[in-house]
């Protein structure tokens, strides 16, 4: 191999791992729990590689902005979500895998907007609420 070729390759090589390096791990998740919040959506970017969403809390802590991450446009598609189904202003609940640290945040694995509309699987605890729902407990 001649000397430019090899150094064509081995530029390309690390183009690659650069690239390959800039995406980040998703080891700050605990993708074994759920948690839900609920806010005031005050930014969203159905982008890839990932989703963005800020919500405006207000709970026992207090109000704060709080910022998410999720899934590529194209999982979220697969999901059931859809162009302009949350805008900034709409009330949204978002079900997540929280950060490890406890801190506010985590990863969107579902959503539901106030009018109803879903994308995502169901986490365990909502199955549960509506299986308990329809049995009539509490």
């Amino acid at each position: 191999m001649n000397r430019s070729r090899l150094v064509a390759v081995a530029a390309l090589l690390a183009l690659c791992v650069a690239g390959a390096s800039a995406h980040h791990s998703a080891q700050q998740f605990d993708f074994t729990k759920t948690a839900s919040m609920s806010g005031v959506v005050k930014k969203f970017q159905a982008i890839n590689p990932h989703m963005r969403l800020v919500l405006a809390v207000t709970d026992a802590k207090g109000t704060r902005e709080v910022a998410f991450e999720g899934h590529s446009t194209n999982n979220m598609y697969r999901a059931g979500y859809r162009d302009g189904m949350i805008k900034v202003g709409d009330k949204i609940t978002v079900y997540v895998a929280p950060l490890r640290d406890g801190s506010d945040g985590g990863y969107v694995t579902a959503a539901s907007t106030a009018d109803g509309r879903r994308f995502g699987p169901q986490s365990r605890a909502e199955q549960e609420a509506e299986r308990a729902k329809a049995e009539g407990r509490p």
